[in-house]
């Protein structure tokens, strides 16, 4: 059963990997005072739990029971940086690895792990409003929402920034290999038979390949402030 969020203003930001779609989702949210829900954080935690216990991410029963399950906080530090803790400890680092990005798009695959996280996505909405980043907000969880973004880019401009990222966090990369895990992911996303990545039929798409992210939440920021006009 869908929550009834007809009350809540909700903004959504889908889009493929490397698109900057939590970096500008999550400036919208600040901006606006809104709550924030960055759904690929939940699939990465799901498949970051099953590989520290040796898991199967092929294993749809399994990880079901993970995503049911999930003890997870999310916060931010003294500087604003997000903080999420997995069972206790902290693991915003770990969950933002190729390898669990990786293994997110694979258990993002399974339906059973799908319905497990439905209503946990769609409790976020509540007042004042809701940014939700992901991959099917726009088409799945918040088909009602009065705002939706498709964010894209091209897929090289999408593994040079994505190369970038990790090398200002000091993490060894390669361009070529970060080219090729994208591609596959992109496929891998757009052909699952559940809640497959494409464009809501209502959604604004942006292409950032030549914009700052500066450049892309003043464009969102002018569409909230048209469909969500101040009471």
């Amino acid at each position: 059963m869908i929550k009834d969020t007809s009350s809540v203003p909700i903004l959504t930001i889908d889009g493929p990997s490397g698109s900057g779609k939590g970096t500008v989702a999550r400036q919208i949210a600040e901006r606006l005072g809104w709550h924030l829900l960055d759904s690929g954080a939940l699939y990465r935690l799901v498949a970051f739990a099953a590989q520290i216990r040796d898991g199967s991410l092929e294993d749809e029963a399994a990880n079901a029971r993970i995503a049911e399950n999930l003890d997870v906080r999310f916060g931010s530090d003294a500087l604003g940086e997000e903080q999420i803790w997995l069972e206790g400890s902290e693991v915003s680092r770990d969950i933002r690895t190729e390898r669990a990005g990786d293994g997110a798009s694979k258990v993002a695959a399974l339906p059973a792990v799908r319905a497990a996280l439905v209503e946990r996505q769609r409790a976020f909405a509540r007042s004042p409003g809701l940014v939700a980043d992901g991959r099917d907000m726009g088409t799945v969880i918040f088909p009602e929402a009065g705002l939706k973004i498709f964010l894209t880019a091209s897929a090289e401009e999408r593994a040079r920034r994505r190369y970038k990222q990790l090398k200002d966090k000091g993490v060894d990369a390669n361009l070529a290999a970060l080219s090729l895990e994208i591609a596959e992911r992109d496929r891998r996303d757009a052909s699952r038979p559940i809640a497959p990545l494409r464009p809501a039929d209502d959604a604004l798409i942006i292409d950032s390949t030549s914009m700052s992210i500066d450049a892309v939440v003043a464009r969102v920021l002018e569409l909230a402030a048209e469909r969500f006009p101040a009471k």
